[in-house]
């Protein structure tokens, strides 16, 4: 690009028309005589060229840009010159000022504009980007939703796992002896035959057959035949209140009624020298989903049985319940091994466990966390090497 201050102006640029037309008429008058103005390449810009008349060039910056041309002494015309000359530089720095201003406001514009292109093509960019982002943040958003169903299932089949064995010994127990007891009663009812075929003798027989207390002994196995199926019925309906999680609706809860279902559930799984003690205040009912709050029970309390059990002494598991302010707690205690600050810091992370590898999934408690937070409570642990470890459940009402 050239710039105004480096250009060269002609002399019709200078002077043009209606200039001229101002100044040619003064200086004519002031020499006395007909005044021609010529540019540098012959040109007549102004006036008329008279025989005889004498040129005085017009000089700007040490180049000739035109002439002068009159009928007077050169003195009087040198002074003519003169004195155009410096209107022509008043006017030529005119217009190096008011171009230089066009340029600057027209680079000033152009770069704005420039700005402005960059700005709406760097705004076009982050618009993209923002979009990508938001369907990368959907997917992934989507895919931790799956796989925290995934560990949710995981841990339900683990805990579906540690129940098997306890409920499985329970079970066994009743069923163990009411087959025992059927056993003998089919013996008893032998007899009873072997007396039918010999009713002939039955004075003798009854004796030998010592059906006294056939009896006398088969109205009890019938009796602990009936106690030992109650017994069934009753863990086989605690568990099925207790696995319910799949219901997705909230009910009206009293938890002291889930505790003691959990603890039902958790009787064939109690380590040896291990007690446990239920110390439960009358609760207001709560509004939750009694099959998730279930897991989150039989977890933290299975963690202090274990912990006792680590412990190598005999020890105590105590669940307690209390009303508090707008909502219930379950404290579930143990003077078990206790934990680290470490290990409390890091207790709620996924697959975090300090048990065994192939012991557990380590998702018990991230999994009892997220539940109790999802019913807008709050879990706390105080746990000290040596001493033990409370657990407090808050859940509002």
């Amino acid at each position: 690009m050239s710039h105004s201050f480096d250009r060269d102006y002609a002399l019709a640029e200078l002077l043009p028309a209606p200039l001229l037309e101002t100044i040619g008429a003064p200086l004519s008058s002031l020499l006395g005589s007909n005044l021609a103005i010529v540019d540098a390449e012959g040109r007549l810009l102004w006036g008329r060229e008279l025989e005889g008349s004498t040129r005085q060039a017009l000089v700007i910056e040490l180049e000739p840009i035109g002439f002068i041309a009159a009928v007077v002494d050169a003195d009087r015309l040198r002074a003519a010159a003169g004195l155009l000359q410096q209107i022509l530089l008043a006017r030529m720095r005119y217009l190096m000022a008011g171009s230089l201003h066009t340029e600057s406001t027209q680079a000033n514009y152009e770069a704005l504009l420039a700005k402005h292109e960059a700005l709406v093509e760097s705004e076009a960019r982050y618009r993209a980007l923002a979009e990508d982002l938001e369907r990368q943040v959907a997917a992934q958003v989507s895919l931790l939703d799956q796989r925290q169903r995934q560990l949710y299932q995981a841990e339900k089949l683990a805990s579906v796992g540690q129940l098997a064995a306890g409920v499985a010994h329970e079970i066994n127990n009743p069923i163990g002896f009411v087959r025992s007891n059927i056993t003998t009663l089919g013996g008893y009812i032998a007899k009873l035959g072997e007396l039918k075929a010999r009713l002939g003798e039955v004075p003798s027989a009854w004796s030998e057959l010592d059906l006294d207390f056939v009896s006398e002994d088969g109205v009890e196995l019938v009796n602990d035949c009936i106690s030992g199926i109650d017994r069934v019925a009753r863990i086989v309906r605690d568990l099925k209140g207790f696995s319910n999680i799949e219901r997705a609706d909230a009910e009206m809860v009293d938890l002291n009624g889930n505790l003691r279902e959990v603890m039902t559930v958790l009787a064939g799984q109690m380590p040896p020298g291990v007690d446990t003690r239920l110390e439960l205040e009358p609760l207001p009912k709560v509004i939750c989903l009694p099959g998730h709050l279930n897991q989150v029970f039989l977890g933290v309390i299975h963690n202090a049985l274990l912990a006792v059990q680590d412990s190598g002494h005999p020890g105590e598991v105590v669940v307690a319940t209390r009303p508090v302010e707008e909502g219930v707690e379950i404290i579930v205690s143990d003077n078990g091994v206790g934990m680290s600050t470490e290990q409390i810091q890091r207790m709620f992370d996924p697959f975090y466990t300090t048990r065994e590898v192939g012991s557990g999934t380590g998702l018990g408690l991230t999994v009892a966390r997220d539940v109790v937070e999802a019913h807008h409570g709050r879990i706390s642990v105080d746990s000290r090497i040596g001493t033990g470890t409370t657990v407090t459940i808050f859940l509002p009402l």
